[in-house]
């Protein structure tokens, strides 16, 4: 688990395809790793990669198909730019939101503009993901949690603060640029207890009661 939380801005030093996915080797720059062993888990662009060899600059990690499928590792180059955290502790304090490094789809930057002292993005997500996206909700953008100012059918605007800026990759962002989404896991979980046993074939009495409006309601969480 993570908090979105960037805590330095690492580089891709290695890509090595190994039979069909991928090994990557991580330079971590100012990220302490003295208390990262094999194993431990970093979120790279948000990604939650495990460590498998620590040579003292950085951190190598398998990369799996999974992964590859979902993500746009496959084209990561030699030298890009890449945001990174490591797992939460316990006594972490929650600065952002609950993240789990498992990225739902990748978006595409759409509009940059200047918002006073702010950059003002607009990115539009995958279809597929666009309704658990909320104004004033959570999301995850390339690792970094940030507050959605509003949705616009599949597109969603966010406000860059210059230390979110200087601190993450976000201020490289153009238009076009692809970025990897994960969605507030609440809203994937809610989704799953609003339609769970709701199956079209099943027959009536097959099918499970699930959680819906009017539970809700009944329970006191709908007015």
């Amino acid at each position: 688990m993570f908090t979105g939380i960037i805590e330095s801005v690492g580089q891709i030093a290695a890509v090595q395809m190994q039979q069909g996915d991928m090994q990557l080797y991580v330079r971590t720059g100012t990220l302490d790793l003295a208390d990262v062993a094999l194993g431990d888990s970093i979120a790279t662009n948000g990604v939650c990669l495990t460590v498998i060899d620590l040579p003292g600059d950085g951190f190598w990690a398998d990369v799996s198909r999974e992964t590859l499928i979902h993500t746009r590792f496959e084209s990561l180059q030699i030298g890009e730019r890449v945001n990174l955290e490591k797992a939460l502790l316990a006594s972490t304090r929650m600065g952002g939101h609950i993240v789990t490094g498992h990225v739902d789809a990748i978006g595409e930057i759409v509009e940059k503009s200047q918002d006073a002292r702010s950059i003002k993005y607009k990115v539009r997500a995958a279809a597929s993901i666009a309704h658990y996206i909320a104004t004033k909700g959570s999301i995850t953008v390339d690792g970094v949690s940030l507050t959605v100012n509003y949705v616009e059918g599949d597109v969603f605007s966010l406000n860059i603060v210059p230390h979110t800026a200087a601190q993450t990759l976000l201020v490289d962002y153009q238009l076009g640029t692809k970025v990897h989404l994960e969605v507030d896991i609440i809203a994937r979980y809610m989704e799953r207890l609003l339609t769970a046993g709701r199956h079209e074939n099943a027959p009536a009495n097959e099918q499970s009661s699930g959680l819906d409006l009017a539970k809700l309601a009944e329970f006191g969480f709908l007015k």
